[in-house]
C-alpha cells in the first residue's frame, strides 16, 4: 500500500487560519502602540503677550473615553506640571511642539512671578458619558442652584469654588477648585502645608431636581506651604483644552491677557 504525502486539507486550513490570526493580532498591537507615534506632527502655538512665558507644555490627560491616563501625584508642585511634551521657544512669540503624537492635549503655560494658565476639558464623570463642549451653557436657574448647593455643602477644604460650568437640561459639569489653607493632616511631615485640587463634578437632573454625582474626576493635586500658595496665580481657560492632533501640523494663536488679575479667566489669584 502506497502512503500519501499530500497535506491534510483540514490541518492546512487550520494552520493558515492561525497564522492569519497571529498576523491580525500583531498588526492591531502595532497600531495601538506605534500608530499614534507614526502619525505625529508639529503643534505651533503663537503666544501674544507671551514675553513672560517660561514654559509651555502639553498634557495628554484623558483617553478617548474620558478616562484619566494616569492618577495625579498627591504631592505635586504648581511649578512642575506632569508634562507629556514640552514646546521649544522660537522666534516671533512662537512655541513649537515637535512630533506630537496623535491625541487630545490640554496646554499649560508657566509665567514669571508665580503664574500658570492651563486648559481643561469637561470630561465625563460617569462611564460611557460623552465629553461636554465648554460652549454648552446651562440654564441660569441650574447655575444658581448648583452654586448655592456647593456653597452650603460641607467640605474638607475651607475654600471651594465652582470655576466653570457647562451642560444642558439633564447634565451639568463643573470645574471646581478646592483649597485647604488651614491646618491639614500633612502638618507632621510638612508644617504649614496647604493643599489644592481641581476636579470635574457633575450634577444630573433626577426626579425633578438636580443631584450631585458621588463620583468626581480629579485633574490634579498640589501640596505646598500655604504662604507660597497665597502668592500664586493659577488661571484656567477652556480655549487651551482639548487641542486635537491627527497627524497633521496644527497652528494655534493664544493671547495672554494682561494684567492677569484683570483677565476674564477663573482660578486662583494671590490673596
Amino acid at each position: 500500500m502506497s502512503r500519501s504525502f499530500l497535506p491534510n486539507p483540514r490541518s492546512f486550513n487550520l494552520q493558515f487560519a492561525i497564522r492569519n490570526l497571529q498576523f491580525a493580532i500583531f498588526f492591531l498591537l502595532f497600531l495601538l502602540i506605534l500608530g499614534p507615534a507614526l502619525r505625529a506632527a508639529d503643534l505651533t502655538v503663537e503666544l501674544k503677550n507671551g514675553e513672560d512665558a517660561t514654559m509651555l507644555g502639553a498634557i495628554a490627560r484623558f483617553d478617548e473615553d474620558g478616562n484619566l491616563r494616569k492618577l495625579p501625584d498627591a504631592k505635586a508642585k504648581i511649578d512642575a506640571p506632569a508634562w507629556d511634551a514640552t514646546a521649544e521657544r522660537a522666534e516671533s512669540g512662537r512655541w513649537i511642539f515637535k512630533n506630537l503624537p496623535a491625541g487630545k492635549y490640554d496646554l499649560a503655560i508657566l509665567l514669571k512671578d508665580r503664574a500658570r494658565i492651563e486648559g481643561f476639558q469637561f470630561a465625563p464623570v460617569r462611564e460611557f458619558d460623552p465629553f461636554i463642549s465648554p460652549d454648552a451653557a446651562p440654564a441660569e436657574d441650574a447655575r444658581d442652584f448648583i452654586a448655592e448647593d456647593i456653597k452650603k455643602s460641607p467640605h474638607y477644604e475651607n475654600k471651594v469654588a465652582p470655576l466653570y460650568l457647562a451642560g444642558d437640561k439633564k447634565t451639568v459639569r463643573i470645574l471646581v477648585q478646592l483649597i485647604r489653607d488651614k491646618p491639614t493632616s500633612y502638618e507632621a511631615a510638612s508644617p504649614g502645608a496647604a493643599t489644592m485640587r481641581h476636579e470635574i463634578w457633575q450634577y444630573t437632573w433626577n426626579y425633578g431636581g438636580w443631584q450631585k454625582e458621588k463620583r468626581t474626576k480629579v485633574l490634579n493635586r498640589v501640596l505646598l506651604p500655604r504662604g507660597e500658595l497665597r502668592k500664586w496665580t493659577w488661571l484656567w481657560d477652556p480655549k487651551l483644552g482639548g487641542i486635537e492632533m491627527k497627524g497633521k501640523p496644527v497652528e494655534l494663536k493664544y493671547e495672554i491677557q494682561k494684567p492677569l488679575k484683570d483677565a476674564k479667566l477663573k482660578g486662583l489669584l494671590p490673596y
